[in-house]
C-alpha cells in the first residue's frame, strides 16, 4: 500500500514539474505565477543568478587585490584602497557593456555604443526606449528618445571605415554603394512612430529621424539629408541637444508613456 502511494507520488512529480515549466527543474525557488509565461519565468531566474555571479566576481576580484597588495606592501590601507578601486573599475566596465535589451535579442556593437551615450542623457531627464517595433511595418527603431528638445528616433549603424562617406546631389554614398534606401527606411519608421504616438496621445507630435553611423569618417557631426539626420556615431549626445522643441517634464512623461504603448518591444 505504502509502495503504491509512493509510486503514485513519484509519477505525479514529473507531471507537476512539467506543468510549472522548465525553470522549476533548474531553479526550484523560482516559481512561475499564473500570469507569467514560461519564457519570462526562465529569463527572470537566469537574470537573478547572473547578477549574483557578477557580484561574486566583482567582490572576489576586489578582495584578491586587497589581500595581494596588503601582503606585498605590508600596508593594508593601500591594499584596501586598491581593492576599492578595482571594485569601482569592474562596476564601470560592466555598466558600459550591459544592455537594457534582453539577452536573447543581443544588440549590435553600434546599438550598444549609442546606448552607452544615452545612459548619460537619461541622467539629464531624457526618457529612452530601446529596440521598439513599428506596427504596420517590418522595421525597428533602435532607440526612441524624448527630452526637453523633442522626440527622436535613432537607428545605429556600423559601416566599413575603409570606405568614404559622401553626399552627392542629395544622395548618400558609402564608397560606391548608395545608402538612400536605408535613409528612407529610417524616415518611414519615424513617420509611422509619429502617427502612432500622436494617435495614442490625442495630439500631434513630431519625431525626428536619424542614423547614427560608426566607422567611416565624416566631414560633419550631423547633416540632414532626405529628411533624416546623418550623425557621427560618437556625437549622439551633442545632436540630441540641437533639437528646437521645448518640452516640459509633463509633456516628456506623456509622450514617453504613449510611445511605450504605441511601439511594442521588438522581442
Amino acid at each position: 500500500m505504502e509502495s503504491a502511494t509512493r509510486a503514485k507520488d513519484q509519477g505525479q512529480a514529473p507531471r507537476e514539474a512539467a506543468k510549472e515549466g522548465p525553470e522549476a527543474l533548474f531553479f526550484p525557488n523560482q516559481r512561475k505565477n499564473k500570469e507569467a509565461s514560461g519564457t519570462r519565468a526562465v529569463y527572470g531566474a537566469l537574470k537573478e543568478n547572473q547578477s549574483a555571479r557578477k557580484w561574486i566576481v566583482r567582490g572576489g576580484s576586489a578582495t584578491a587585490v586587497t589581500v595581494v597588495f596588503g601582503l606585498l606592501t605590508s600596508d593594508w590601507r593601500l591594499g584596501a584602497t586598491l581593492g576599492l578601486l578595482t571594485l569601482v573599475g569592474t562596476m564601470v566596465y560592466y555598466s558600459r557593456r550591459e544592455s537594457e535589451i534582453p539577452h536573447w535579442r543581443k544588440p549590435s556593437a553600434a546599438q550598444r555604443r549609442t546606448e552607452v551615450q544615452l545612459k548619460v542623457m537619461k541622467q539629464l531627464g531624457y526618457r529612452v526606449l530601446h529596440a521598439r517595433a513599428v506596427p504596420g511595418g517590418n522595421g525597428q527603431i533602435d532607440h526612441f528618445i524624448v527630452g526637453r528638445r523633442g522626440a527622436f528616433a535613432i537607428d545605429s549603424e556600423s559601416w566599413d571605415k575603409r570606405l568614404p562617406l559622401r553626399n552627392k546631389l542629395e544622395k548618400l554614398y558609402h564608397g560606391r554603394f548608395s545608402k538612400n534606401e536605408r535613409i528612407d527606411e529610417a524616415l518611414e519608421e519615424a513617420k509611422r512612430a509619429e502617427e502612432l504616438i500622436s494617435t495614442e496621445l490625442g495630439r500631434e507630435i513630431k519625431v525626428r529621424a536619424s542614423l547614427a553611423i560608426y566607422g567611416p569618417g565624416m566631414p560633419w557631426d550631423s547633416h540632414r539629408l532626405r529628411g533624416v539626420d546623418i550623425i557621427t556615431g560618437t556625437k549622439v549626445r551633442k545632436w540630441l541637444r540641437s533639437g528646437r522643441d521645448r518640452l516640459t517634464e509633463t509633456e516628456i512623461e506623456e509622450i514617453y508613456r504613449a510611445a511605450e504603448k504605441a511601439l511594442p518591444p521588438r522581442y
